[in-house]
């Protein structure tokens, strides 16, 4: 699977963008970070503090960030996923790391199959240098309402329309209708007698 428009737009939203390398709130400067949330531990290019990239430079970079994501999820999920929890699960680590989606509760309920249980646990990572950011709870609670939208099926193929009768051929078509017409032909003569 690879993460949907509708998930690269969640993480472009949650993670901002940003052409100046600028310190993770979290780490400080010990963790270099810009673009759509790209560090050094991610893999290239490495970040360096006065780093600048274009917006198109981000998008790139964050598309062969994802990949590595990707796998990550697709290594760790033993279920069946939709393309919306696949999303949810892409971001969440993203943000957060692929040892962290290993070791959570979240993984653990979602490979049993407990996927409402699995969807409550991403409450649960709303911290970081252990304070609650706000900035975290909107996005677990994006992340959880993906996680829980169903995927819309495709539409239905639209029907062919139905050949026209050939010529002598009574309205209805065929022999249904005649013998419909009949057997209603002779219910209401008997009900006439």
């Amino acid at each position: 699977m690879q993460t949907s428009e509708k998930g690269i737009a969640l993480i472009k939203a949650h993670e901002g963008l940003r052409l100046e390398a600028y310190p993770d709130p979290a780490h400080g400067w010990s963790v270099p970070t810009i673009g759509y949330g790209h560090t050094s531990a991610a893999g290239s290019p490495p970040v360096t503090k006065g780093m600048r990239i274009t917006e198109a430079g981000a998008t790139e970079i964050l598309r062969t960030d994802l990949r590595k994501f990707e796998r990550y999820v697709m290594d760790a999920v033993t279920v069946p996923l939709n393309q919306n929890q696949f999303d949810a699960l892409v971001s969440f680590t993203f943000n957060l790391g692929p040892g962290n989606l290993r070791n959570s509760t979240l993984l653990r309920k979602l490979n049993a199959r407990d996927y409402a249980g699995a969807a409550d646990q991403f409450g649960q990572w709303v911290k970081a240098g252990g304070k609650t950011l706000p900035g975290l709870v909107k996005r677990r609670k994006a992340e959880r309402d993906l996680f829980l939208t169903p995927v819309e099926a495709s539409p239905r193929p639209v029907p062919k329309p139905t050949p026209a009768p050939a010529r002598g051929t009574p309205p209805g078509g065929g022999v249904i209708a005649v013998v419909v017409a009949a057997i209603a032909a002779v219910a209401a003569f008997i009900g006439l007698r």
